[in-house]
């Protein structure tokens, strides 16, 4: 296997550090995301039994026949509601946000409004 890029393993460094302060707990699981240049994926997770409690994406149903977004941004919000919907369905109302070590801005921290939005509280 080649070495990582300077770009990847600054990444992976600060994944690390974020993971090292946050775990989900069955009272207060994790919202984790996941963005890559063309998607982006949430889910909750509770680290105590490594269940995925719920989770979302741009390639859920939902998203896909919704209208067109205007951009990324709005579709990585919508995301975030649809993310805290089904959480709330399974009796989640509160979360830890865990942003996998991207920075917390654009797509990120629209996941994070569209989840405070959809009654989540972290």
């Amino acid at each position: 296997m080649g070495a990582l890029s300077l770009k990847k393993r600054a990444h992976l460094r600060r994944k690390r550090r974020v993971r090292k302060k946050i775990y989900g707990t069955e009272e207060r699981p994790r919202l984790s995301v996941f963005r890559s240049a063309r998607h982006i994926y949430a889910q909750v997770v509770v680290d105590t039994n490594g269940h995925t409690a719920a989770s979302a994406s741009t390639l859920d149903k939902e998203v896909r026949e919704h209208p067109k977004f205007k951009s990324k941004v709005e579709a990585a919000n919508f995301v975030g509601k649809l993310v805290a919907r089904r959480a709330i369905e399974k009796g989640i109302s509160k979360v830890v946000f865990d942003r996998n070590g991207f920075l917390y801005h654009g797509r990120v921290q629209a996941i994070a409004t569209g989840a405070r939005e959809g009654d989540l509280d972290f």
